[in-house]
């Protein structure tokens, strides 16, 4: 079974405007469009149920029950517990909160490692221990492949290591590291496994109990949703952190690392991105299924359209010999964010050319300095990166393929 293009597409309200009609998307990894079920979602919210929720009269009552329905449809899909899942502004900020809230459960010279493939949300916050007693360790990539080494994951382990930290998938190199293993291997440490799923998740969500991470994150603004950061947190591990809300929301965990409160209306329309998978999955399966089955389907679909259409561009950059691709070049274990880099052009020339053939690229580090310094790739310019997902079409692969080939 193929994906439906044309239905998913449908799907997007971007594909019918007219202002962004002939151009073609590919700076999905900095945030993608959104579904229609979320917009739909939201306005509804904002039109009739913007009040102040869990009280007993009708508006409020029902923004509640929208707001509990996220939580439980997103849990659902993730084979987590509703209770494990928390709403944040962004995933820096949820990192930020994370790092405050697990900092007293450690000791002086206790050790975290921080992997050097990190988007900075997921590094930044944790590299500032540093300065509050704890060790960081440093898990550098390779130089010329970008790729993190388990065997050298091995020989930072010692008996103070309290936790693990590093991407599911880099937003510029777009190796997908081996979360269960590494999971495996940090709790065979004593260790806890927080995991990066910025760049992972907008390519199918993961099953979280299967993946083994203690903690897990990344942007709604990214999976066709809200701008809300996600963060799973195993139940048991929360009830050790410290409280980062109000002294009388101890013990709630909901509210434990939400200390600015949730944005009721986001959250509310959450549940519209699972409205949109299921959906996808209605279209395509006639059996009834649980959502974490339903999930597993509809990556199964996502994952063969984006791979076929990932080889269709890394065979073509391959075949030249004018530009670099930064990172793996083969398409197993990688998603479709390809950076690259021209060899006989400067890199500021070709990006404002390609813009000019109606394309939608990125420039930059895209915060994901410490990758770059490893590899010894200057922040500025930095890299050209292309990123899709599965609603991009063959069509737009052809555009994209056709500019490169004027451009380069």
């Amino acid at each position: 079974m193929k994906l439906d293009l044309p239905f998913v597409r449908a799907q997007f309200p971007a594909f019918s405007e007219p202002s962004l009609e002939g151009w073609a998307f590919f700076e999905n990894a900095g945030g993608s469009y959104p579904c229609s079920q979320f917009i739909e979602r939201l306005t509804n919210f904002y039109m009739k149920n913007k009040v102040q929720p869990y009280y007993p009269y009708p508006a409020s009552t029902l923004a509640g029950e929208l707001m509990d329905a996220s939580y439980e449809k997103v849990a659902g899909y993730l084979n987590v517990d509703p209770s494990e899942i928390h709403f944040g502004p962004s995933t820096t900020q949820n990192v930020y909160v994370l790092a405050n809230a697990m900092r007293p459960m450690w000791e002086d010279g206790d050790e975290i490692i921080v992997s050097c493939q990190d988007h900075e949300a997921n590094a930044g916050a944790w590299r500032r221990l540093g300065d509050r007693g704890i060790k960081i360790i440093e898990w550098h990539v390779d130089p010329d492949k970008g790729i993190l080494s388990l065997e050298a994951l091995e020989k930072l382990f010692s008996e103070r290591t309290k936790m693990v930290a590093f991407p599911h998938c880099s937003n510029v190199i777009g190796h997908v590291n081996p979360v269960k293993k590494i999971s495996q291997l940090a709790h065979t440490n004593d260790a806890l496994c927080v995991v990066d799923g910025v760049g992972y998740a907008p390519h199918g969500f993961p099953d979280l109990k299967e993946l083994g991470a203690d903690i897990y994150l990344f942007s709604m603004y990214k999976t066709y949703g809200p701008h809300l950061g996600f963060m799973y947190v195993q139940k048991d591990l929360i009830l050790q952190m410290e409280n980062q809300s109000h002294f009388f929301k101890e013990g709630i965990t909901r509210s434990m690392l939400t200390p600015a409160g949730p944005d009721h209306a986001q959250i509310g329309s959450a549940a519209g991105v699972i409205d949109y998978f299921d959906a996808l999955y209605e279209h395509h399966f006639k059996e009834d299924a649980a959502p974490a089955e339903r999930n597993k389907a509809v990556n199964s679909l996502i994952r063969d359209h984006e791979k076929a259409l990932l080889e269709r561009l890394l065979a073509f950059l391959r075949s030249r010999d004018d530009v670099k691709i930064v990172g793996p070049e083969a398409t197993e274990g990688r998603l479709p964010i390809v950076s690259i880099m021209p060899t006989k052009k400067d890199i500021e020339e070709v990006y404002a050319n390609l813009i000019k053939h109606k394309l939608m690229l990125g420039i930059g580090d895209f915060y994901a300095v410490r990758p770059l310094m490893d590899m010894d790739i200057p922040r500025k310019p930095g890299v050209l990166r292309i990123s899709f997902v599965h609603y991009t079409s063959e069509k737009e692969i052809d555009q994209l393929v056709t500019a490169l080939k004027a451009t380069l």
